[in-house]
């Protein structure tokens, strides 16, 4: 499972998985920061990437796909307050390292795990 980054993730989130050899992408490097929610979760579909964000409005945005049957490719959340950075980097490398897409696809993962 790739992990792309929410323009609301901290860089030392993807920073810290980097240095434990994830493959990561970030909206910043994917210039992406100013779609709207729907129009970015189309594109980490479309580069085969599961979307991570601290971001709660993401989560209407995926209900909403849920409930509709409308595809994208998973949701990981944290929220921002709850959940460390560190507890971030050690969840989402185990999510990248053991899931495949098939098993986010459609889905919304919360952390911590």
């Amino acid at each position: 499972m790739l992990p792309y980054m929410d323009v609301h993730v901290p860089f030392a989130i993807t920073s810290g998985l980097r240095l434990r050899g994830v493959d990561v992408l970030t909206a910043q490097e994917d210039g992406t920061t100013q779609l709207d929610d729907d129009e970015l979760l189309d594109r980490v579909a479309t580069l085969g990437r599961v979307i991570f964000t601290r971001d709660v409005d993401f989560l209407k945005h995926a209900r909403e796909r849920q409930k509709t049957g409308a595809k994208f490719s998973g949701v990981i959340y944290a929220h921002q307050l709850k959940v460390s950075i560190g507890q971030c980097v050690a969840d989402l490398e185990v999510i990248a390292k053991v899931y495949e897409a098939e098993d986010i696809m459609n889905r919304v993962e919360y952390l911590p795990l």
